[in-house]
């Protein structure tokens, strides 16, 4: 098992390879935007890793990018591609993709036309 050095590492990619989102190409997803990573030559700045479910099935493919940790859905090869040759800037200029954002307040939904999803139970007196 590979352990890589993740010192100088600027951006962290979680690219869904769960069921629904492999059923949605999740395969090609994830060879787009590596080998984008590859012929930029930006190994070294943008770390990838395969995620089993991310819990958003029906925004598939769901690519996850931090340290922005913003949550993007409906992502195809091509639109991987233009993630990584924007270099991971916030929002990639793909806004009609960001599913949600991270902001001091914790993550804020972004798009109004993914499916809301179910909330998490409160714990009371935890």
């Amino acid at each position: 098992m590979t352990t890589w050095n993740l010192n100088g590492s600027k951006r962290h990619v979680l690219i869904c390879n769960g069921s629904s989102c492999m059923r949605k190409g999740g395969e090609e997803v994830t060879q787009a935007i590596r080998d984008e990573i590859n012929r930029l030559n930006i190994d070294a700045e943008i770390h990838t890793t395969r995620t089993r479910c991310n819990g958003r099935c029906k925004d598939a493919c769901v690519v996850i990018v931090y340290p922005d940790g913003n949550w993007f859905k409906e992502i195809t090869p091509e639109l991987g591609r233009k993630m990584v040759q924007n270099h991971m800037q916030k929002n990639n200029g793909l806004i009609d993709s960001v599913l949600y954002e991270y902001d001091a307040e914790g993550f804020v939904k972004v798009s109004d036309t993914s499916v809301k999803g179910i909330e998490k139970p409160v714990k009371i007196g935890g």
